[in-house]
Parts: C-alpha cells; sequence; structure tokens
C-alpha cells in the first residue's frame, strides 16, 4: 500500500467522521425545534385553560414569564446548534476536497503507471516483429 493510499484511507475516515458529527448537530437542531413546536403546543393549552378559568388566568403570567425564559434558551441553542453546522459542512467540505486531490492524484498514478507498461509492451511487440522480420529478410 503506498502511501497515496495510505491518505486516502485517513482522509476518508475523517470524512466520516465529520459526516457523523454534521448529522449529530443536526439531529440535535431537529430536537430543539421539536421542543420549540412543543413549547407552542403547550402555550396554546394553557392560554385555552387560562382562558376559561378565572382562577388560572390569575397564574398564567407565571407561567408566561417562565415560557418566555424558556423560550430565549432554547432559542439560543437553536442558533448556537445551527452555527456549529455551517461550521461542521465547511470543515466537511475541505475534508471532502482533500479526499478528492489524493483520489485525484492516485488515479493520475495509476494512469501513468499504465501507459509505462503499454509502452513496454510496445516496445516487446516492435522488437518481435522486427527480429521476425529481419530473420524472413535473411
Amino acid at each position: 500500500m503506498s502511501s497515496l493510499d495510505t491518505l486516502i484511507k485517513l482522509h476518508r475516515w475523517q470524512l466520516d467522521e465529520q459526516r457523523r458529527r454534521v448529522t449529530e448537530f443536526e439531529t440535535l437542531a431537529d430536537k430543539l425545534r421539536a421542543e420549540w413546536n412543543r413549547l407552542d403546543e403547550e402555550e396554546r393549552n394553557e392560554q385555552a385553560v387560562a382562558g376559561g378559568s378565572r382562577e388560572a388566568s390569575m397564574t398564567y403570567s407565571e407561567y408566561a414569564k417562565v415560557l418566555i425564559e424558556r423560550r430565549e434558551k432554547l432559542m439560543s441553542s437553536i442558533r448556537e446548534t445551527d452555527e456549529q453546522i455551517l461550521k461542521a459542512r465547511e470543515v466537511l467540505s475541505g475534508i471532502f476536497e482533500e479526499v478528492k486531490r489524493y483520489e485525484t492524484a492516485a488515479a493520475n498514478r495509476l494512469l501513468a503507471q499504465h501507459k509505462k507498461l503499454e509502452r513496454l509492451i510496445q516496445q516487446d511487440m516492435d522488437e518481435i516483429a522486427l527480429e521476425g522480420f529481419r530473420r524472413k529478410a535473411q
């Protein structure tokens, strides 16, 4: 195994690891957005309860304050996760470019070896044909 093959293997492994990181961040972002939607649903339910009962409407303001705090924290987490996703995708793109660069170099090396082998075979065939021509001419 050549050093180029080792580099390709290493960078492919890094590529797979970075893909996993991006997927983890995206999964976390999906969970945070689902939590946001759950909070919206919970708020609608609490508003309906508060609208139907005077006692519940008195405690709704405290609930609303807590809900606002939870939403702010959740929004901050969503923004942070989105930033991490962008950074992770940039790293993924860079690693992908590296892998492609090494794969292209390996393909070019293999093509050059193939052409060299073809030239050697052609030289051998030319020598055989020339020797046959010489023998025939004698």
